[in-house]
């Protein structure tokens, strides 16, 4: 069962030693910071979906003291209540019959939406939670943006408004690898969501940022071969 659901805690130290190490290769870069948002995230959405998965008591009580405080009235009006005259007529009962299949479908849809209302009400936190870090792939992606292995080419000459590359080719492998190692880290994170809360919605929205951290992760790996062709090739 140890290998069966994830890990929140493993998953967080995993994001605070990407962290460190990020930290002891490059101290003083932005990277780092975007780094420690991972980790402070990782303890958040850790807590979060612990408390997804358990019930909301006083949510649950509310909704069944609604139910039965609505039954009450039901009975009450079906029972005590009297009334001075019975039509039997065939109008009169088409008139009775729609009037209680109009009640009685009101009353499910009611009874329905106090049932959901706990789930409504977790979709919302856990939806809530997925835009989050939905933000901080994109800013990892803005972070890899401006590392171009196309700088590596013999040649290449920057304009006045290139950005400033000072990594080595080393550094640059290293500086990406680390990128889509924290993307991949946000789709665990996300991961945790749909493993705490059992509903369509939620699944399909982790879903779609499993995507988007794999589709940039896929455009990482391929400037890391690119890296790696520029440097195994000869010299002319």
């Amino acid at each position: 069962m140890a290998y069966r659901t994830l890990d929140k805690d493993r998953i967080a130290a995993t994001a605070a030693l990407l962290e460190r190490r990020i930290g002891e290769r490059f101290p003083d870069s932005s990277l780092r910071k975007v780094a420690k948002e991972v980790v402070e995230l990782a303890g958040d959405i850790g807590r979060q979906t612990a408390d997804l998965e358990k019930p909301i008591l006083w949510l649950r009580g509310l909704t069944i003291l609604t139910i039965v405080a609505a039954a009450s009235i039901f009975a009450l009006v079906g029972t005590v209540l009297s009334f001075d005259r019975i039509s039997t007529g065939a109008f009169d009962f088409v008139q009775g019959l729609e009037a209680f299949l109009n009640t009685a479908v009101f009353a499910g849809v009611g009874f329905w939406t106090l049932v959901t209302l706990e789930e409504r009400f977790k979709r919302k936190r856990a939806l809530d939670g997925l835009h989050a870090l939905r933000s901080v792939i994109h800013i990892i992606d803005m972070h890899q943006l401006t590392k171009d292995p196309a700088v590596l080419l013999q040649g290449f000459i920057p304009t006045p408004s290139s950005p400033a590359r000072r990594l080595s080719p080393p550094e640059l492998t290293r500086y990406l690898d680390y990128c889509s190692e924290m993307l991949s880290i946000t789709g665990k994170l996300a991961a945790l969501y749909a493993q705490a809360l059992n509903d369509d919605v939620v699944v399909n929205a982790v879903n779609d940022i499993e995507n988007l951290g794999t589709n940039l992760s896929r455009k990482i790996w391929q400037k890391i071969m690119l890296v790696g062709e520029e440097r195994i090739r000869p010299a002319a």
